[in-house]
C-alpha cells in the first residue's frame, strides 16, 4: 500500500525530486522548496498512519538516516519529529559493521532532546561479526552511558536479499565472469535493478552492470532497468555513445529487453508535457517502431500477473510463460508493435520491453530465458531452475529467524503492548 510510504521522493535532478504523497504525485521540487513546505504534508502523514492503525494490530515505522542531524530537526518528519508526532516508543539501532557503535549510540541518544530521550525505550546493535559474549562488556558500557536497556545484539548475516539502491555493491560489476553474459546499462538514476537478481542465481550466468560503450563488449543479452528519471538517462546515453553502440548493434548481435524507464526508452520518442520529471521530449532508441511514450500526472501502481503472448524472435522462449509483478510508473507506451504480454509491453524482432518489475522472478520466465541464453550459444542448461519469490521467503525466514533468537522478544512485545 502506498501509505505505507506516505512521503515518497523520486529524484529527478541532482537538487530536485518529484513529490508522491500517499500515491499521488504533488508535484517537483528542489531540495529547498521541499524543506521549506514539507511540514505541510503532516496532515497527510497521520491520515495513513491513521488508516494503516485502523488496519493492522502492529505498526513498526522505519526512520529515515540519523534522528539527530541538528541542521534539519526544526521540521523532522521522519524520524523523532514523527516519533514525538504519534506518542510512540523508539528503539535505536546501531551498525557495529561500521565501527563506532558507542558513538552512533550514546552520540545520538546524548543529542537527543529531553522529551526525546524518554521516547527511547531500548538500544539494538545489528552486525556484529564473531562471537558475541566477546560484546558483553559493551552491552554494559552502553546501559550505563544511556541509562537504557540494550534489546539484543544481531549477527551479521549472509543472505541473498535485494540491497537499498545506494548501498549495493553489485553495480560495481563491470566484467563477464560466466558462460552467459547478461549486461545491464548502468543509469545515473538507476532504479530496481534487483529485478535482475534472479539471473546471478543460475549456474553460468554473469550480470555485469555497463556505463560507457567501451564496456558493452559481447553481451548474450542486453537489458535497460528502470530509471527515477527517464528522460535524463535517456539523454545521457546520446551523450555517452551508449545509444549510438546498441541502436547500430541491437537485435543484430545481441537482444534486448526493456523495463520500465527503460522500456520506454526502446520507443522512438519519450514526452513530458505536464513537466512530470523534467519536461520536453527525448529521441528513443526507435528498437520498438512507432512506439511513443508520453507522461501525464497521473501516476500507474497496480500488482500484476499474466501470460506472455505468442512471441516471435529470440523471446519466442517466452511465449505462454507465465508471470507475477507490479507495475509503478509515470507515463503511457502507445505503439504499433506486437503485444509482449497480457499487460501490455511490446516486442519487435529480437527487442521487448514491459512495465512489469519483478517479471523475471518467475521460474517459468527466467528458467526458459536462461535455456534460450544458452541454446544460442550451443550449450545445454543442466542446472537448477530458480523461483525467485519462493528463494525470497526462504532469505526472510532465515533473516527473521537469527534476527528473532537474537532480541529479547518479551521486552519488545511489552514495549508494543505497554510502551514501557
Amino acid at each position: 500500500s502506498a501509505l505505507m510510504n506516505p512521503v515518497l521522493l523520486k529524484p529527478t535532478t541532482d537538487a530536485g525530486s518529484q513529490v508522491i504523497v500517499n500515491g499521488k504525485v504533488r508535484g517537483n521540487m528542489r531540495a529547498r522548496e521541499y524543506f521549506s513546505r514539507k511540514t505541510e504534508l503532516i496532515p497527510d502523514i497521520q491520515k495513513a498512519y491513521e488508516t494503516l492503525a485502523s488496519q493492522y494490530d502492529i505498526i513498526v515505522v522505519e526512520g529515515a538516516g540519523s534522528p539527530v542531524e541538528l541542521n534539519l530537526k526544526k521540521d523532522d518528519i521522519v524520524n523523532m519529529g514523527l516519533a514525538t508526532m504519534l506518542e510512540i516508543p523508539v528503539l535505536l539501532v546501531g551498525n557495529i559493521d561500521c565501527g563506532g557503535v558507542f558513538a552512533q549510540l550514546y552520540g545520538t541518544y546524548a543529542l537527543l532532546e529531553k522529551h526525546e530521550q524518554e521516547l527511547v525505550k531500548g538500544l539494538i546493535v545489528n552486525r556484529f561479526r564473531g562471537d558475541i559474549s566477546l560484546f558483553d562488556d559493551g552491552i554494559s558500557i552502553l546501559e550505563e552511558k544511556c541509562g537504557r536497556p540494550v534489546i539484543g545484539v544481531v549477527p551479521f548475516v549472509k543472505h541473498d536479499l535485494e540491497d537499498e539502491d545506494s548501498l549495493s555493491s553489485r553495480l560495481d560489476k563491470t566484467e563477464n565472469t560466466g558462460v552467459i553474459d547478461i549486461a545491464v546499462i548502468r543509469f545515473p538514476k538507476i532504479s530496481n535493478f534487483s529485478d535482475f537478481d534472479v539471473f546471478s542465481q543460475y549456474d553460468g550466468v554473469s550480470v555485469r552492470y555497463v556505463s560507457k560503450p567501451e564496456e558493452l563488449g559481447e553481451p548474450d543479452l542486453l537489458i535497460l532497468p528502470g530509471t527515477k528519471s527517464t528522460i535524463a538517462d535517456m539523454e545521457w546515453m546520446n551523450r555517452t555513445g551508449l545509444s549510438r553502440e546498441i541502436k547500430a548493434r541491437a537485435n543484430y548481435e545481441f537482444p534486448v529487453f526493456g523495463m520500465c524507464g527503460g522500456f520506454q526508452m526502446l520507443g522512438e520518442t519519450i514526452s513530458d508535457p505536464d513537466c512530470t520529471e523534467c519536461g520536453g521530449t527525448a529521441e528513443g532508441l526507435g528498437l520498438l517502431p512507432a512506439c511513443r511514450t508520453v507522461f501525464h500526472t497521473e501516476k500507474t501502481q497496480l500488482r500484476t500477473e499474466g501470460r506472455f503472448r505468442d512471441v516471435s524472435g529470440f523471446f519466442s522462449c517466452l511465449s505462454s510463460a507465465s508471470y507475477y509483478g507490479y507495475e509503478v510508473h509515470m507515463g503511457k507506451t502507445e505503439g504499433n508493435c506486437e503485444l509482449l504480454t497480457d499487460n501490455g509491453g511490446y516486442f519487435s524482432g529480437n527487442t521487448a520491453g514491459c512495465y512489469v518489475h519483478g517479471i523475471f522472478d518467475s521460474a517459468e520466465v527466467s528458467g526458459a530465458l536462461v535455456k534460450a541464453l544458452y541454446e544460442a550459444k550451443g550449450l545445454k542448461f543442466n542446472g537448477t531452475v530458480t523461483d525467485r519469490k519462493i528463494q525470497r521467503e526462504k532469505e526472510l525466514d532465515k533473516l527473521a529467524d537469527a534476527v528473532r533468537k537474537s532480541l529479547n522478544m518479551d521486552m519488545i512485545y511489552k514495549i508494543i503492548q505497554e510502551g514501557i
